[in-house]
């Protein structure tokens, strides 16, 4: 991996995170492609990101994150919520929470039939299996070839357990494998490690690609807009020892930037709607109304119990030992407490019996959980998350001024649509009926959120808009689709729609939030771009 910057590049790729890492890596295995990587964070060496369990400090390491805020959520009491994202190599699969996990197969269907073609459940089936290198499954839906690795955990916590045998009285069956024919039940998930640590995109990828000389990795510098010419991106301006630099491109730019920072960038260099521009003097390069438009999420309501036994994770002087002797145990074989992704175990299910599928999904911490892990929450308890996999509103990023240092404005726009709110509502009842099951088999369990005196419906909705946040899957907002689609702003090869040399590849490309975690999904979208360029350039 080279270290001396050069002016030019054949490939040029923004954001090293769970797509740019991936790209960058594919693309320089042709050893006459020089590629740039360039990073906004920092390099992935903070010890928290590698060991699972350090994902309980990773929310108060101001310096590994974005931390974001939205605007005021008028459908949820006007609050602002915290929207973490990952400012570090490896982007959020370095501070994730590990979970495997593709969504429905009909998912990839709905792509296409909405504008995507090509991109039906068969034909990214094999990207998965490319990116994939499961540790013990390998069948149909399964490889253990690729880089990033894939292991089911090896030491839950016995309360995940608990949940599971709860979830079950509640009609919810055992599922051992998520990413199978079929997704629904509950289980402990597969996770992204490899080794008793985390397998992020930049682990999984950059690592073995440093010993190629033909790969720049350019951390803690970010891209400030394209430099765009006769409707042509051909580089990117940097600022490199406090004076702004082009860097240009001889074939592409590929924008790997994330949901937020992909549709922020193409606004600040002049692609986008042209009354945004305007509002901000950007002169328009390329009228594009769709950037930053159709953005995704999922709204995640949580049921909390608090209970006076030692099980689970928890600060108490039981806690603290135990902390103590696992540490000691991970040193040495890494295993047990310190794999654990916390978010150990989940499932999926309908919120009724009219829905065609699966459309919640639960998270399952052996732990009391406060505002995100940025709070510390001291005793023993168990914290049951559901959220709602399809919903019907959608918001927007927008700037808030022309400079790339203005973090942008986030209008997530949650519970706009009426039958969102309906689904949380039956989510949180489902929610709250499981953690009572499993309150009954450990010693002193109360529920504390949401609490024995809400009851009602229109209580469960006061709790909802008071205290549901994001369970970390922003999507769309530069999606994929037909040519003659104005909202659309890449086409199927994930080609800048109306403008050269640039290509985009991340979650900001998806025509609709997949139901499920979205990391592995967005890797796949990348190994697939990779396919794309090399086929292109040949």
């Amino acid at each position: 991996m080279s270290s001396f910057i050069n002016s030019s590049y054949d490939f040029i790729v923004i954001g090293g995170g769970s797509a740019g890492a991936v790209i960058a890596s594919r693309l320089s295995e042709v050893s006459h492609y020089q590629v740039l990587l360039i990073e906004a964070g920092k390099a992935d060496s903070n010890p928290f990101i590698h060991i699972p369990f350090g994902l309980a400090a990773l929310a108060r390491i101001k310096s590994l994150n974005w931390n974001y805020q939205t605007s005021q959520e008028s459908h949820l009491a006007n609050r602002q919520l915290y929207w973490p994202r990952g400012k570090v190599l490896g982007g959020s699969s370095s501070v994730n929470a590990m979970c495997y996990i593709r969504g429905d197969a009909s998912d990839y269907d709905e792509w296409e039939n909405a504008g995507a073609s090509g991109w039906n459940w068969q034909s990214v089936l094999p990207y998965f299996l490319k990116a994939e290198g499961h540790t013990s499954r390998f069948d149909s839906f399964h490889s253990n070839q690729g880089p990033l690795k894939v292991t089911q955990l090896t030491d839950p916590d016995p309360l995940s357990d608990a949940f599971i045998q709860a979830a079950n009285k509640h009609g919810l069956a055992t599922n051992h494998d998520f990413n199978a024919e079929f997704r629904d039940g509950v289980g402990i998930y597969d996770v992204t490690q490899t080794n008793g640590q985390r397998c992020s995109a930049a682990k999984a990828y950059l690592d073995t690609a440093k010993h190629r000389p033909n790969l720049t990795v350019l951390c803690d510098v970010q891209v400030e807009k394209l430099h765009i010419q006769d409707n042509h991106v051909s580089g990117v301006y940097i600022t490199l020892n406090k004076q702004q630099t082009l860097i240009r491109s001889t074939k592409e730019v590929v924008l790997c930037a994330g949901a937020i920072n992909t549709p922020q960038l193409l606004m600040l260099s002049g692609i986008g709607d042209e009354q945004q521009l305007c509002k901000h003097n950007i002169a328009p390069t390329v009228i594009k109304p769709g950037v930053g438009k159709n953005l995704q999420d999922h709204l995640d309501i949580m049921v909390q119990s608090r209970h006076s036994s030692s099980q689970g994770y928890g600060i108490s002087l039981s806690g603290i030992g135990q902390l103590i002797r696992q540490s000691w145990r991970y040193y040495r074989s890494r295993r047990g407490m310190l794999t654990s992704n916390v978010a150990e175990a989940g499932g999926f299910c309908k919120s009724d019996k009219r829905q065609t599928k699966a459309d919640l999904q639960f998270h399952f911490i052996p732990a009391i959980l406060r505002d995100h892990g940025r709070q510390l929450a001291f005793g023993h308890g168990a914290s049951l998350h559901v959220c709602h996999l399809y919903p019907k509103s959608r918001g927007e990023i927008q700037l808030q001024s022309s400079s790339i240092e203005s973090a942008p404005i986030i209008k997530a726009n949650y519970l706009a649509e009426p039958d969102d709110l309906n689904v949380l509502i039956n989510a949180l009842k489902l929610a709250r009926q499981i953690m009572q099951t499993m309150n009954y088999t450990i010693k002193g369990a109360v529920e504390i959120e949401p609490g024995n005196e809400r009851i009602s419906d229109q209580e469960l909705e006061s709790y909802i808009r008071l205290n549901a946040q994001t369970i970390y899957h922003p999507v769309g907002t530069c999606k994929m689709g037909h040519d003659n689609d104005e909202m659309a702003v890449v086409d199927a090869r994930l080609k800048c729609i109306g403008i050269k040399g640039l290509r985009i590849a991340d979650a900001s490309v998806m025509p609709s939030i997949v139901g499920g975690n979205t990391n592995a999904p967005v890797i796949m979208i990348a190994e697939r771009a990779a396919d794309f360029i090399k086929h292109d350039w040949r």
